[in-house]
């Protein structure tokens, strides 16, 4: 439970957030509650006098400031939800009258207010990195007709207009990215929160570890798959190396992998969240609506490269474990498979009713609550672990710091958005970088990469990818990179800087756990994710990887990227798993070339690094003497583990 929140508190989290899940529930499945169907920007004003003010009760000004409630935060409290319900009652004079350009004294003081309650919630939410340069892109049209540069001169605005337009437009605060969170990210947030603090994260363990624990390196290997799948729920790289790496890191080190190695594996697996569908992170739901497609067609276009990231680690880890000598854990330690599943039934339920509302009946909207709502009914009701009335308050508690949070990011997010289409500067940015770059796609490929990894360094997926889905990817389309593939590319590179130096947030986290060297253990991250590194270029340059293809086409893709993943990660590690031969250094780096070379878009290429790749393999196993390891699915006593 939150320090800040005391009995009172408490209560007014648990009824804000249950006022803005109805709220939100009645909007989604068309109820109309509240009698004739409200304006859109009328339900997002609500959305944020419910979530936008909690931000000020459950996060403190200061990351450490663990007091009770201060007075000034309850003031904020206040406020928010004063200036947000008067805009929300006046949206029909703000449509009708104009009011984002010309507007009553009044609404002109709520517009100031509100784009500073915007500022100070994504300061709690995202850190200060991301809110000054929301602010410098929110003030920007004040100036843009100044700016020297050709392409970054715009619109010029006054300063009251501005504050009107961010907070009474429609491409600002109450813009595409909030539009998105308050229709689908809300549901998909409380779906995954209920997952949690129901038992899903205890179970997606237990059954990983029922599967994969006997295996060699077994530990490791529970970690990619439980990682993977707290990944799919979080969306979050850090809560995610918090929740499930106190599990993993410590059995992994037990059974003999080097705490920096153990560390690694927990903050790659981590960090994969945000891009594992069905479920996957904060961006993909933007993705939705900047591209106006469903949304099981970006979880579709997103299996491939989310499989081929979690066959690489795989494949590494039981390479590493060959190469180490590893074993699996011990039989006692070891959950059985069929009452571990028989056990957490309506997980594997809820999953699979999920992906049949998004992919067959397509609900994205209203799949989430439908199916969190069918795991609450199944947690009150059975006996085991039954929710009680805590779990029931602790869980609304849970949802309502999670909703809100993001809320406060997405709606500070909104005014980079706001600033550049005030300013008309969106326009421009797209079009220079083409003319830049010329007919080169590699070289924006790359700019883009080095892009959203420096954003991404001070920034969160979420706000990385809504400002280059603006400027980068456009242009990307532009020089001809499928749509789809163009805004996977970014989000894919904007999670690049969780495991890679200097910041490293996912790799920092499990170093802090493990014990080790943070910068170590970002270069572990780093070998552990090399599919990262390279499936974003390989999908942008080769539309069938992210399933924009005919379905021969993906599936001759799959194979031969497959391969190569596997190729490459046994040439990381020096080992190959499957015929237990070391590779020499000849042998590593023509593997990786082979490797790579499967990932090229024409066939041609990939059938020369299939071929290669046999050779490689043909030439280990008549050189190289069998690596005396364990067999794959062995045991052993918890004693006796391998050293590292």
């Amino acid at each position: 439970m939150n320090a800040r929140l005391n009995a009172f508190w408490t209560t007014i989290v648990v009824v804000f957030t249950l006022l803005g899940l109805l709220l939100t529930i009645n909007q989604v499945f068309f109820l109309n509650l509240l009698g004739a169907g409200m304006l859109k920007q009328q339900f997002l004003y609500y959305v944020l006098a419910v979530f936008l003010s909690l931000v000020f009760v459950v996060l403190p000004a200061r990351l450490l400031d663990k007091r009770r409630l201060p007075w000034y935060d309850i003031v904020l409290f206040v406020v928010s939800i004063t200036v947000n319900l008067y805009l929300a009652v006046n949206t029909e004079n703000i449509v009708t009258q104009g009011w984002d350009y010309v507007a009553p004294t009044t609404a002109q003081i709520a517009s100031f207010i509100l784009w500073g309650l915007v500022l100070e919630a994504l300061r709690r939410s995202a850190g200060l990195a991301v809110t000054i340069i929301a602010f410098i892109f929110s003030v920007y049209p004040m100036f843009a007709a100044s700016v020297p540069i050709d392409f970054l001169r715009g619109l010029q605005s006054d300063v009251t207009t501005t504050a009107q337009v961010h907070a009474m437009g429609v491409d600002s605060i109450l813009g595409l990215p909030l539009q998105t969170a308050a229709a689908i990210l809300i549901g998909f947030l409380f779906f995954g929160v209920v997952l949690q603090q129901t038992g899903g994260a205890t179970f997606f363990y237990d059954l990983a570890m029922s599967l994969l624990g006997r295996a060699r390196g077994g530990a490791a290997k529970v970690s990619v798959v439980s990682s993977a799948s707290m990944g799919m729920m979080s969306g979050s790289a850090v809560s995610n190396v918090l929740t499930t790496g106190p599990m993993t890191i410590p059995a992994m080190k037990r059974s003999g992998f080097d705490g920096k190695y153990a560390a690694g594996i927990e903050a790659t697996a981590s960090s994969g969240g945000s891009i594992t569908p069905p479920i996957m992170g904060t961006a993909a739901f933007l993705m939705v609506s900047f591209l106006g497609i469903p949304y099981a067609e970006v979880a579709i276009a997103a299996t491939i490269p989310a499989l081929l990231y979690y066959l690489g680690i795989y494949t590494q880890v039981d390479a590493y474990s060959l190469k180490k000598k590893l074993r699996g854990l011990p039989s006692a330690d070891i959950p059985r498979f069929a009452p571990t599943v028989a056990a957490g039934w309506p997980f594997l339920l809820a999953l699979a009713g999920l992906l049949v509302l998004l992919v067959v009946v397509r609900r994205e909207a209203q799949a989430p609550f439908q199916i969190a709502a069918l795991l609450l009914l199944i947690a009150l009701a059975r006996k085991q672990d039954r929710l009680t009335f805590t779990g029931l308050r602790d869980l609304l508690v849970s949802a309502g710091k999670t909703i809100s949070e993001i809320i406060g990011i997405i709606a500070g997010v909104g005014l980079i958005v706001g600033g550049l289409s005030m300013s008309g500067v969106s326009l421009s940015l797209a079009r220079e970088l083409v003319q830049l770059v010329g007919d080169n796609v590699l070289l924006i490929l790359i700019a883009g990469a080095l892009t959203s990894f420096i954003l991404g360094m001070g920034m969160t997926v979420s706000a990385v990818y809504v400002f280059l889905a603006i400027v980068m990817a456009p242009a990307l389309v532009q020089l001809g990179v499928n749509p789809v593939a163009a805004h996977l590319f970014v989000i894919y590179w904007a999670t690049v800087s969780y495991i890679t130096p200097p910041v490293a947030l996912a790799s920092f986290a499990a170093a802090g756990i493990a014990g080790e060297s943070p910068m170590k253990t970002s270069l572990v991250a780093m070998r552990l994710g090399m599919v990262k590194y390279i499936i974003p270029f390989a999908f942008a340059l080769n539309p069938a990887l992210v399933a924009q293809a005919p379905l021969t086409d993906v599936v001759i893709t799959l194979v031969m990227s497959s391969l190569g993943v596997i190729l490459m990660a046994c040439a990381f590690e020096g080992q190959l798993i499957v015929v237990k031969r070391r590779l020499t250094t000849v042998l590593r780096v023509g593997g990786l070339g082979a490797g790579a070379a499967m990932f090229a878009p024409e066939l041609f290429s990939s059938l020369v690094g299939l071929a290669l790749g046999a050779v490689i393999v043909v030439v280990a196993v008549l050189t190289q003497p069998p690596t005396d390891a364990p067999d794959d699915e062995t045991s052993v006593d918890a004693g006796a583990p391998a050293s590292a």
